[in-house]
């Protein structure tokens, strides 16, 4: 059993600061889990978390892998159980670095919005209408400061092809190398992964979260090529032990390699399992088709990190736009369970 802020010691300068799960009916918000590292006199905080307890956890895990004398936090994507301590990067005392994907400002600014968007997709599945709903989520995650005055995106640095072993990604290298951002853009829109390479570390963040992604600006192929990708550098030697955002436990070596294996056979069980259910074609209901849905990732066991319904739901809509269906125009938001077609292969006479 781990607690909020636990440790665990990958070598006498890495470690990994332990989160928690979300737990909506008490009000609990999940926090996701942060890599501290120390690189030379660097160092290195890999997402902040959130929650006071969380904020005081990192600072004393920076203690523990000093002594440095500059700072760089890394902000892996922006959903608020990975930002809310960000600017932990002013009160260090050192001169720090901060940097976000571009592409996830929108949602670090306004993430009501961002959620909305989300929710409003499966509103017959909602306990609360979408902007009710997203106002109480994302209140549980407060305080939120998601930005340092040091604050810079990543794509306003050079972008860099990064060779790591046989394997080609495109991203940012710190440290003289030493920490490698990646990116990866599957569990959303700007997400990254890192790769730190003296320790061998590879920390997945939220592509690792399961085997189908969620959100709306979720891409299915990017998690499992970036999965892929990285059981390779695994195979190769060039990456020693796993870490991810919600998986409160290290995997090195083979057991990395067959997680990852592991992640991919699911997703392509669960597509399988999805392709199933719509039939022959026709109208797809979205809550219906989510009812049955629900089963086959029970069955399967592939609810990934926090799983509830409204998650399952939106993985739910995210499967039919995978097997090529669309949802037919609606008048409002409230016709959100309208039927899901597979458009017509030939152009109307």
């Amino acid at each position: 059993m781990t607690a909020l802020g636990d440790v665990i010691e990958i070598d006498d300068r890495t470690v990994l600061v332990l989160g928690r799960e979300l737990d909506l009916a008490h009000d609990q918000p999940d926090v996701g889990n942060a890599v501290v590292h120390r690189a030379g006199d660097t160092l290195v905080l890999v997402d902040t978390g959130v929650t006071t307890a969380f904020r005081a956890a990192l600072r004393t895990a920076a203690d523990r892998v000093g002594p440095w004398s500059r700072a760089l936090v890394l902000t892996t994507h922006g959903h608020p159980d990975h930002v809310g301590n960000n600017d932990l990067a002013d009160e260090l005392g050192v001169p720090a670095e901060h940097y976000v994907p571009a592409r996830d400002l929108d949602q670090m600014r306004d993430p009501q919005s961002y959620w909305v968007r989300s929710f409003e997709r499966i509103a017959w599945a909602a306990p609360l209408a979408p902007p009710a709903l997203a106002a109480r989520v994302v209140s549980l995650f407060e305080p939120m400061r998601p930005f340092a005055a040091t604050t810079r995106t990543y794509e306003e640095r050079p972008l860099e092809l990064i060779r790591i072993g046989s394997r080609r990604f495109t991203g940012w290298t710190f440290a003289d190398g030493a920490v490698r951002v990646l990116r990866s853009q599957g569990h959303c829109a700007g997400h990254v992964i890192v790769h730190l390479r003296d320790c061998g570390v590879l920390h997945l963040s939220d592509e690792g979260n399961g085997a189908c992604g969620a959100m709306h600006d979720a891409d299915q192929l990017k998690i499992q090529t970036v999965l892929g990708a990285v059981a390779g550098l695994f195979e190769e030697g060039e990456a020693a032990t796993l870490t991810d955002g919600h998986t409160f436990a290290l995997r090195r070596g083979t057991k990395a390699v067959s997680h990852l294996d592991g992640l991919l056979e699911q997703a392509t069980a669960l597509q399988g399992a999805a392709l199933g259910l719509t039939g022959e074609g026709g109208r797809i209901v979205p809550s219906a088709f989510t009812a049955r849905y629900a089963q086959a990732v029970a069955e399967l066991g592939v609810g990934g990190a926090n799983p509830n319904p409204m998650f399952t739901a939106m993985m739910a809509l995210n499967e039919l736009g995978e097997l090529g269906l669309r949802p037919q125009p609606v008048a409002a938001a409230a016709d959100a369970d309208g039927p899901w077609t597979r458009p017509a292969l030939h152009t109307p006479t």
